[in-house]
């Protein structure tokens, strides 16, 4: 089972940039993708953006599109999510999970880091 843990929230300001980080461990970092989705105050949890371990494929939610960036260190068995250009709309508790094959849905869902962006 692997174990998913989040870091690099914070609290910023409209139009700043901040980087999260989630560090896997407990097996070999060898899932068919990892994926970074978001949870708002009182809203369900949403799909931000995904990347294809073997293909470096990514993916993203139209409202970030432009802004993040989903990239990964399989070395260091990492993955990142770079933001840029936030805005208050991104508050929000973000979470990192994979997916072990391209047969089942993302779990294995770390703490999750929460990132607060002010106007």
């Amino acid at each position: 089972q692997v174990h998913l843990v989040e870091s690099g929230g914070g609290l910023v300001q409209a139009g700043d940039s901040l980087r999260l980080s989630c560090a896997a461990s407990g097996r070999t970092f060898s899932n068919y993708a990892m994926g970074w989705f978001r949870q708002a105050p009182g809203k369900e949890r949403t799909f931000v953006a995904s990347i294809t371990r073997n293909s470096g494929r990514t993916n993203y939610a139209d409202s970030v599109k432009g802004r993040f960036t989903i990239s990964g260190d399989y070395a260091k068995n990492t993955i990142y999510l770079q933001m840029n250009n936030m805005k208050p709309e991104d508050t929000a508790v973000y979470y990192c999970a994979e997916r072990k094959t391209i047969l089942v849905d993302f779990g294995s869902w770390g703490q999750g880091t929460q990132v607060t962006v002010s106007l």
